[in-house]
């Protein structure tokens, strides 16, 4: 197609009809496509091939989609819809989606690497048990009435919740092939992770989206242990050093076995359940406005 294409989520938890016009007309009024069922932003954004933009006003559900039918030349602007917006905000756009669309329509390029896991892609991180068991909790709680899903207060009482019954104990359950046994994995393709609110939550303090992908992956978890890592988290700093942690950088390929099936997420979207996880690094993959 020629001229540039908007893709919206209409039930992404900041999107309404006004801020659509509104994010519109600060990108220069391109065609508008709404999404339709799972899986149609992909669709859309392979067929929209050699537009001179792809534009994507979602949440990042939407935008894992996106990326996953990019052709990595057409440049790709992703306007914060969702509730959280990882990606945008790890790429330094504002939170205000009408703000973040006129900063975007400035046309500033970036090329940036992705992530794969088990062949799919991923903007900013993935996981292996712990936070995709979160992931798949905060799902099952539903949406709202108006096709929102619930929020970071729910985030953190139903992480809060889950700990509580394992009495904030977690063991080793995975391997990780070439560094050892671990409760669970993250790994990263940017710093932040993910936000609570304005707070960034940084693990992997260290990941750029010029590199490879990092990983943190706690040994074990005790209650004596949560405070450390927490403060690991908020802080940014300390963890690539922990003896209690598995920690590494700009990594190209990364794979782990699961000793039971254990839940997988990438981008914040439950994956299922897997035994086994391949994590790559698809470096200058595609092509950002920021």
């Amino acid at each position: 197609m020629s001229g540039a294409l908007l893709i919206v989520n209409p039930f992404a938890t900041r999107v309404t009809e006004r801020r659509i016009a509104e994010v519109a007309r600060a990108l220069g009024n391109p065609e508008v496509v709404r999404t339709e069922r799972p899986h149609h932003a992909t669709e859309l954004a392979r067929a929209a091939a050699g537009a001179t933009a792809i534009y994507v006003f979602s949440g990042d559900g939407g935008f894992n989609e996106v990326l996953n039918g990019a052709d990595g030349e057409t440049p790709l602007g992703f306007v914060p819809g969702g509730g959280t917006s990882v990606l945008p905000r790890a790429l330094g756009l504002p939170r205000d989606p009408v703000e973040a669309a006129r900063q975007i329509a400035l046309g500033r390029r970036r090329r940036i690497s992705v992530g794969r896991v088990n062949g799919r892609r991923f903007g900013f991180g993935a996981g292996v048990g712990l936070d995709a068991e979160l992931v798949r909790r905060l799902d099952a709680l539903g949406r709202r009435a108006d096709g929102r899903r619930a929020g970071d207060i729910a985030f953190a009482r139903t992480a809060a919740g889950y700990l509580a019954e394992r009495r904030g104990r977690l063991e080793p359950v995975l391997t990780l092939r070439g560094f050892g046994r671990a409760a669970f994995a993250l790994v990263a393709n940017c710093d932040p992770y993910t936000y609570a609110g304005r707070l960034p939550l940084r693990p992997m303090p260290q990941a750029c989206f010029e590199l490879g992908l990092d990983l943190v992956a706690p040994r074990r978890l005790r209650p004596l242990l949560v405070p450390r890592y927490l403060g690991y988290v908020v802080r940014g700093r300390g963890q690539e050093r922990a003896a209690d942690l598995h920690y590494a950088h700009d990594l190209d390929r990364l794979e782990l076995d699961c000793d039971d099936p254990l839940p997988l997420q990438a981008d914040g979207e439950d994956l299922g359940d897997v035994t086994a996880v391949t994590f790559e690094a698809e470096r200058d993959a595609v092509c950002v406005l920021t």
